[in-house]
């Protein structure tokens, strides 16, 4: 195989180091871009790292910035992007950014799609997927109007995520709020509407482990070249947050209704697409999909189905046999994340520390931490701990 196509990576999170590792291994040239704080964090001896305008906030000036760094390759870099927010920058600006660097998305309006949860919804109650009951509320007037609808507890949630994640305040930094009655609920959307568009769902009762990620990508044929799972753990925060602690696992019924449902979107690239088993019946109830590479990257690598170099192999014509097939039992761990979340389960009374401690047994990989790269996860630890102790 040749690899002598350069890469750049958008993100420095713990998505975008996965990348970098699985590619720098290969002995790809990775050049790797971020905001200040996400670089100052995650900068990685695997790359050349540097730091890059807010793909929300100064998007002409990151435009400007990626054609300039163009210039420095003499091939088409492979342009990954490890975060929804680079993910609708680089297909919102493909045509311009197609003239240097190569890409693959699904069209532009399905990439809003599934960034914009209420369109994700219609989408799949168009394809018969079945998805936990949503609305999308309008206004206060419209929530009263239809408040007499909603099944309490129900969960409030942004309608575009990252609007939230971009907010100092960490009551906003959240996936979802969990609502236990309507009084509650008036109150949490009287807080949460000035900072974005919001939408209330059902709530799928269930612990963290009947919550599965099926990860793919198709080529621009539809031809599926690469597909894996995981089982999650735990997440952080406890409940509706991000992968904390997964598990490598292979289910059939799960990976079908995923591969189904991305074909008959025609959603070609790189996707995760997530599900949860609802035990009142168990069914599976389609939760999201992330239009890019996910977190646990690092357990693509050690199930055998590295996403980030079949799909650098496909994007430089080389055509890559496809991998279908994973190695199961593999655990993949964000342990300062980890911590975090238990620590706030031991503190409801949910978890104690032996059952933490047995949940880390067995073969795993950890999010960050590598004996050859060992400042990314020394960074992201103490920031958290800091972050942990602004807060309390």
């Amino acid at each position: 195989m040749s690899h002598d196509t350069p890469v750049v990576v958008l993100d420095l999170s713990a998505t975008g180091i996965g990348i970098v590792r699985s590619l720098a291994k290969e002995g790809i040239q990775v050049n790797a871009y971020d905001t200040k704080g996400k670089y100052e964090i995650g900068k990685t001896r695997h790359a050349s790292c540097g730091i890059c305008p807010n793909p929300v906030d100064e998007e002409s000036a990151l435009l400007e910035f990626l054609i300039q760094t163009a210039g420095k390759y003499r091939k088409k870099a492979v342009l990954f992007a490890g975060s929804d927010d680079y993910v609708y920058f680089i297909s919102k600006n493909r045509y311009i950014l197609a003239n240097y660097y190569q890409f693959l998305l699904p069209e532009h309006d399905l990439v809003k799609a599934v960034l914009d949860k209420r369109l994700t919804y219609d989408l799949a109650v168009n394809s018969n997927v079945s998805c936990p009951k949503t609305f999308a509320i309008q206004d206060e007037k419209h929530l009263e109007q239809i408040i007499n609808q909603i099944t309490f507890p129900c969960i409030l949630k942004p309608v575009f995520s990252s609007h939230f994640r971009t907010r100092i305040d960490h009551r906003l930094y959240k996936k979802a709020i969990v609502v236990e009655q309507a009084a509650q609920l008036r109150n949490e959307y009287h807080f949460y509407r000035p900072f974005g568009e919001l939408l209330i769902q059902e709530d799928i009762p269930g612990h963290e482990n009947c919550i599965y990620s099926v990860k793919t990508f198709f080529d621009d044929k539809m031809n599926l070249i690469g597909v894996w799972m995981n089982q999650k753990l735990h997440q952080f925060p406890p409940r509706f947050g991000s992968s904390a602690l997964a598990l490598s696992i292979r289910d059939e019924e799960v990976i079908q209704m995923a591969l189904s449902f991305l074909q008959k979107i025609q959603f070609k690239g790189l996707a995760i697409t997530e599900f949860k088993r609802d035990p009142r019946d168990g069914q599976l109830k389609f939760i999201e999909i992330n239009p890019r590479i996910g977190l646990t990257q690092a357990l693509s690598i050690a199930c055998g189905v590295n996403l980030a170099y079949l799909y650098y192999l496909s994007l430089t014509g080389q055509n890559p046999k496809p991998v279908t097939r994973q190695k199961e039992g593999i655990k993949w761990v964000y342990l300062v994340r980890d911590f975090l979340s238990f620590r706030q389960k031991r503190k409801n009374g949910e978890m104690t520390f032996p059952a933490w401690l047995k949940s880390l047994s067995g073969k795993k990989v950890e999010a960050l931490f590598a004996w050859d790269d060992p400042l990314p996860f020394i960074r992201s630890f103490v920031s958290h701990l800091r972050n942990l102790w602004r807060r309390s």
